[in-house]
């Protein structure tokens, strides 16, 4: 797919043109190297381009070549990966907003990208209590020893305990960062940078050489999401970009765990916050959530089965049997229910409402769904 991966860099470069757009672009044309020499007319008819977002769009492609420009940008950026390549992690390309370019740098486990190994985020305050430390520790070395690949930001606070934990408990540790792969931030971390490095992945939907800039690191807290089964958050402010990445991972649905706190602790009214709305409980006995997070599924796409059609099912309306036709032998999100099928969010969840009261599918932890045994 190096031709399409072109495509791909060469859609990201366009002002105006963000990851849902790209994704619009795909679903409508079959694939971006389609879109790219479509006329004006016919990427008119995708929703989100106007009158403008086209005039730009016509004049920026004819000052581009995808295939130079792929060559060119590899000279900087020699590893990076687009949704068109198998290797993208497959969690983070079912969301609405994937990354049109992720670069990397580290020790790639491609169990990790397939969601073969478990990814689990850790999120929280900058500034943490010594009992917000404390249970980043505990938790980080407990999922590290567990087999769980941990996720943050790298930023300073409970995101530096987290990846710190769980490197020296011998596991790996992913961190998502809002600058170049190849930039450290903040300077302080340049040690534990390289221990991540060899450990794990540093990760970033910028190009190398991308300093820091305050509005590249809510944007990241998607990634974050998007490649974690769950999200926990440790300690976090009412105004805290934890919680930016809590509302994404709702958003995904992705499960959600808090640290309860003191009521008059400044740190853990985020944490209060969420569990208010519906954020599980972590609780003292860390058996409990390893078990939780284990009952979440595994992806298998190297599994093939049988259509659904060819099972023992009753009759079906044309957009019931749309979506059962969707379904693998193992699990699948909500999200890719909604890109594999092309219909509606809301038509979708009534779907699936209908077919699990005809006991045809089951829903499981994170929003997914399988196909109960005939």
């Amino acid at each position: 797919m190096s031709e399409e991966r072109a495509y791909w860099l060469a859609w990201a470069q366009m002002s105006g043109i963000g990851p849902v757009l790209m994704q619009r672009l795909q679903q409508h044309f079959g694939t971006l190297a389609t879109a790219w020499h479509a006329t004006k007319a016919q990427l008119a008819e995708v929703e989100g381009f106007g009158t403008q977002t086209l005039t730009k769009v016509v004049e920026q492609r004819s000052r581009l070549h995808p295939q130079q420009l792929l060559i060119q940008h590899q000279q900087e950026n020699p590893h990076f990966w687009t949704p068109s390549d198998a290797e993208y992690p497959q969690l983070l390309r079912e969301t609405p907003s994937p990354p049109a370019i992720l670069y990397y740098r580290g020790v790639v486990e491609l169990s990790e990208n397939l969601g073969q190994t478990p990814l689990v985020g850790i999120v929280g305050t900058r500034k943490p209590s010594d009992y917000g430390i404390r249970w980043t520790r505990q938790i980080s070395t407990a999922l590290a020893k567990n087999g769980f690949t941990v996720v943050s930001g790298m930023a300073e606070g409970i995101d530096t305990e987290s990846h710190s934990a769980a490197i020296k408990a011998g596991g790996r540790t992913i961190a998502v960062v809002g600058t170049g792969v190849d930039v450290v931030y903040p300077h302080t971390n340049r040690d534990l940078y390289k221990q991540i490095l060899t450990a794990g992945l540093v990760v970033s939907e910028y190009p190398a050489k991308t300093p820091p800039d305050r509005t590249h690191f809510p944007r990241r807290n998607r990634i974050i999401a998007g490649l974690s089964r769950a999200i926990l958050v440790i300690e976090a402010p009412l105004k805290s970009g934890a919680l930016i990445t809590a509302t994404y991972a709702n958003d995904f649905g992705r499960d959600v765990y808090a640290l309860p706190g003191r009521v008059d602790d400044y740190p853990s009214q985020g944490c209060l916050k969420l569990i208010s709305q519906g954020a599980s409980l972590i609780l003292k006995e860390l058996d409990e959530l390893l078990k939780m997070l284990g009952a979440i599924p595994k992806i298998d796409p190297l599994e093939t089965t049988p259509a659904p059609a060819q099972l023992n099912l009753p009759i079906l309306t044309p957009e019931l049997q749309t979506v059962m036709n969707a379904f693998a032998l193992d699990s699948i999100s909500f999200d890719s229910l909604v890109h594999k099928t092309g219909m509606n969010t809301s038509a979708v969840s009534s779907a699936l409402l209908q077919l699990e009261l005809m006991g045809l599918i089951s829903q499981l932890p994170g929003m997914r769904y399988q196909v109960n045994s005939q």
